[in-house]
């Protein structure tokens, strides 16, 4: 199967709008999300409604988040969501898919996490932990195959061997073999890799591609400033991809 398998969307509907947009064009139509749908972003309820359609998606694991962000977006699931294609029973609807949502889905050696194999839900990954060979030979111990994760929002391929290759280097897509790895696919809604574009990746036969997706930041920064409740620099950061 063909999919693209995107990440961290955080409620920022004008970058998701923009991958959707992307997937529809690289011919793909399975979406897997890997969570944190909301979060952070202006837009909860519409990235919620979009993601519902998803052949799969995943836990948030926004353990993180700025409590004042966390506090306006419940508010905003509850109460203030607007309804496209839902019908009064929207809010009901919602809080089903959040608590029915898998922690993890594994498809032979195929294993889609938010975090880490180890912690599904909150375990950060980051690129410099390739200098704690105790922690990924643990985290690698629980991986069939290929581990896709996200959650730190920071793109790029972990192997078992103890690399981490960035999607810079990757040139044509890296071709998955016999070593184990996981990848991560970035993040759609706040990137922190120092590209604001959004990032998702597109496994096609066996290979992983990434894709960068420019989308219209400054006004997803305007909704973002204009929300008392959300801190300007939730907005700020979108403009560095930090």
């Amino acid at each position: 199967m063909n999919r693209a398998i995107i990440s961290d969307i955080h409620g920022n509907l004008d970058a998701l709008n923009a991958v959707l947009d992307d997937i529809q064009q690289q011919g793909i139509d399975t979406i897997y999300c890997l969570g944190d749908v909301v979060g952070y972003g202006p837009n909860p309820c519409e990235c919620l409604d979009r993601a519902m359609q998803f052949a799969l998606c995943e836990p948030d694991g926004c353990n993180d988040c700025a409590k004042q962000a966390i506090q306006w977006t419940r508010t905003q699931l509850k109460t203030d969501c607007p309804t496209d294609s839902l019908d009064d029973e929207d809010e009901v609807k919602r809080g089903e898919f959040l608590r029915n949502l898998p922690r993890t889905v594994r498809e032979d050696d195929l294993l889609f996490v938010h975090g880490s194999a180890r912690n599904p839900l909150s375990e950060y990954v980051f690129p410099n932990d390739v200098g704690d060979p105790m922690m990924m030979s643990r985290i690698f111990e629980l991986i069939p195959r290929y581990c896709f994760q996200g959650h730190t929002h920071v793109p790029g391929i972990f192997t078992e061997g103890g690399k981490f290759f960035r999607p810079q280097e990757l040139g044509n897509g890296y071709r998955l073999a016999d070593e184990k790895v996981m990848v991560n696919v970035g993040s759609v809604g706040q990137p922190r890799d120092g590209d604001p574009r959004s990032c998702y990746v597109l496994l096609r036969e066996g290979v992983v591609n990434y894709r960068r997706v420019p989308y219209p930041v400054e006004e997803t920064v305007s909704k973002i400033h204009a929300i008392n409740s959300l801190d300007r620099f939730l907005g700020d950061r979108l403009l560095q991809g930090q």
